[in-house]
């Protein structure tokens, strides 16, 4: 089942890109007694994940920060030089950029998207939550394949 408004994030490692390369960071790290905004894709340097998702959060860091929120984080099932990589790119220094490379959270959260039709193998769904104190207020999962309930623009509205 997966994780729903009201419901702690589950405790899980993953990956970020350090000066020293991957380093480990947990969920408590990220989210305790801190304001999250979590936005998740698919697959980082895929279409609609690298010209509509990604930008958008991108362009409204600094409104979505001015309304309270410590960080935004960027999560694929990905490896940390990937989302590195992919982050450096579209220019994301205000964005956390999180390698969930063995799928362990997105499982967790119980928001898995098989992509094996497509050579992907298990990836996260798109989707984008509001976490406080290590509590989700706000989930919203894309049903189809548009950047819409996840996208930087709504997610600003429910700041």
């Amino acid at each position: 089942m997966a994780i729903q408004a009201g419901n702690k994030v589950p405790a899980c490692t993953m990956k970020i890109m350090d000066e020293q390369g991957p380093a480990d960071i947990t969920t408590g790290e990220i989210f305790s007694g801190k304001k999250v905004v979590l936005f998740a894709v698919p697959g980082a340097f895929t279409p609609g994940c690298s010209l509509t998702h990604l930008p958008g959060y991108v362009v409204n860091a600094d409104k979505i920060k001015a309304s309270g929120v410590d960080s935004i984080v960027c999560m694929a099932v990905n490896d940390a030089f990937v989302m590195d990589a992919w982050g450096k790119s579209h220019n994301a220094e205000e964005l956390l950029m999180l390698a969930d490379g063995n799928g362990e959270f997105t499982a967790a959260l119980g928001l898995e998207l098989d992509g094996s039709g497509f050579g992907l193998g298990t990836r996260s769904q798109r989707f984008a939550m509001i976490v406080e104190d290590g509590t989700v207020t706000h989930l919203n999962v894309e049903e189809g394949t548009g950047v819409d309930v996840s996208s930087a623009e709504t997610i600003m509205a429910l700041l």
